[in-house]
């Protein structure tokens, strides 16, 4: 087929958007807990409810209420064989994702933590894993330098393209893929032709990926200690976060947008959790006095009421905008 029947990659931004609501960067710390036996490397919030999981390198899926300020909690999904690299949950919180070094995935029912699908395939960890937005189907990347696709209805992987580089992060719009790699270059990737549409190269490892609540802009952490946001309908770095203290402090640091857009989080590799503001580019605030070890996640509650970090030591911390 022609080159100008492909997809452009303002394909790969999207037009939906979110609910309008007003977050505010966390003013405080409001509870600490050991959240793992071991190093904590994920942590998300359930969609639109206080529903917490963390993912650790002692095998476990922790799930947590957020009640109050205090975070409560509920049961461990189990099965895996080695430790968490990312979870996430399908787009109802009803089930939930996640990958693991063992080189597989695996999919529970969250209401009775039972484990309904192991998805097996990959020669390496597999790093990232995300339901598409039809939640039928599921894209891993893993340290073997390829990309799976997963039908849930049949269980089997579909399609296996191979990256060229180790993938870190993974984040998905209707049409478009796009994968992180340790080869320092961000792929966009047409899930209708399976080709790579287009690659952006940044200074250092990409680390992780996140969207906007509108799907326009991407955001990334790389190695070289910079987070940037690129304009999908640009196809440029739009706007580059940085601070003297913060250093990106392993190959899975994970940054992330507020629910409205309008900020960016991430954690430092000596504790410090930092925020940015999205509109003027500058650092809205840092906290360096709870984690004493480097932070690996952040999770922003759909709400916007409440952060969580979690750490390389066993830690999770509870910030609230209150």
């Amino acid at each position: 087929r022609s080159l100008n029947s492909f997809p452009t990659s303002h394909d790969c931004a999207d037009s939906q958007a979110a609910g309008n609501r007003e977050v505010r960067v966390p003013a405080t710390a409001v509870y600490s807990f050991d959240a793992h036996d071991g190093e904590v490397n994920a942590v998300r919030f359930s969609p639109g409810s206080r529903l917490l999981a963390t993912g650790g390198m002692d095998r476990r899926v922790k799930l947590w209420d957020v009640i109050g300020n205090k975070c409560e909690a509920k049961g461990s999904l189990t099965g895996s064989n080695a430790g968490i690299t990312s979870i996430e949950f399908d787009s109802a919180g009803s089930y939930l994702l996640a990958a693991s070094n063992d080189f597989a995935s695996r999919i529970w029912t969250v209401d009775d933590y039972r484990l309904r699908h192991t998805l097996t395939g990959h020669s390496g960890k597999v790093l990232s894993a995300k339901f598409l937005l039809d939640n039928a189907r599921i894209v891993s990347g893993s340290h073997d330098r390829t990309l799976k696709l997963w039908d849930l209805r049949s269980k089997v992987c579909i399609k296996t393209v191979f990256a060229g580089s180790s993938c870190n992060d993974i984040i998905c719009t209707e049409q478009c893929v796009m994968s992180g790699h340790f080869d320092k270059k961000i792929r966009f990737w047409d899930i209708r032709t399976e080709c790579i549409v287009r690659e952006l190269e940044l200074q250092g490892r990409i680390t992780a990926l996140d969207l906007n609540p509108e799907r326009t802009q991407l955001l990334s952490c790389s190695r070289d200690d910079l987070i940037k946001i690129t304009d999908l309908r640009a196809n440029a770095v739009q706007q580059t976060f940085s601070a003297p203290g913060f250093k990106c402090g392993s190959d899975w640091t994970r940054v992330i947008f507020s629910p409205d857009g309008n900020y960016v989080s991430a954690g430092s590799a000596e504790g410090t959790l930092y925020f940015w503001n999205v509109l003027t580019g500058k650092m809205e605030r840092m906290f360096s006095k709870q984690h004493s070890s480097s932070i690996n996640a952040v999770a922003w509650s759909p709400s916007g009421t409440h952060v969580v970090s979690v750490d390389r030591g066993s830690r999770g911390v509870l910030w609230s905008d209150f």
